[in-house]
C-alpha cells in the first residue's frame, strides 16, 4: 500500500485543495491554442514549485485543479504563481496586442479553495466529468419550461 503522507525533513504532510478561478469577466477565452498554452504553463509553474497536481480541467470559462501543496508553500503563493505565470504566457503568445490583453489582466481578482481531506475522489471525479454535469444540469433547465 503505498503511503499516504508525503515527507519533507522534519515533516509528514498531506494537503490537498481544490482550486478554482476564473478569467476576468468570466469571458470564455479558455478554449483552442490559449487553453494549451494556459494548461501547459500551470502544469510547468506547479512542477518547478513542488505542486502534484492531482486532477485539472479547463472549462470556457474557469479552471478546476485539484492539487497537493508542500506545507512550506501557502495555497495564495502558489495560485498566484500559476494564474500570474499563465496570463502572462498566454498574453504574449501570437502576434500582435488585441483588447484583450490591454491592461495586461487576464484572470479576475482571486480564487476559490476548500480543503479536500477525505472527500478525494468525489472532487476529483467532480472535476473530471464537470463539463457532463453543467450539460445535463441544462438540459434539465430547459426541460421544465
Amino acid at each position: 500500500m503505498k503511503n499516504r503522507f508525503n515527507k519533507l525533513s522534519h515533516t509528514r504532510w498531506e494537503c490537498k485543495y481544490h482550486l478554482v478561478w476564473i478569467p476576468k469577466y468570466r469571458r470564455k477565452y479558455l478554449y483552442g491554442a490559449k487553453k494549451r498554452v494556459i494548461v501547459s504553463s500551470i502544469k510547468k509553474w506547479a512542477v518547478i514549485k513542488g505542486v502534484e497536481i492531482l486532477e485539472g480541467y479547463a472549462m470556457k470559462d474557469h479552471v478546476h485543479l485539484c492539487v497537493s501543496i508542500p506545507p512550506k508553500l501557502s495555497v495564495s503563493a502558489v495560485v498566484g504563481i500559476l494564474k500570474g505565470k499563465s496570463a502572462s504566457e498566454v498574453m504574449s503568445y501570437g502576434g500582435s496586442p488585441n483588447r484583450m490583453s490591454r491592461g495586461r489582466q487576464f484572470w479576475a481578482r482571486g480564487y476559490c479553495v476548500s480543503t479536500v481531506g477525505l472527500e478525494e475522489q468525489i472532487i476529483r471525479n467532480y472535476i473530471k466529468n464537470q463539463e457532463a454535469e453543467d450539460k445535463q444540469q441544462d438540459q434539465l433547465k430547459f426541460s421544465s419550461f
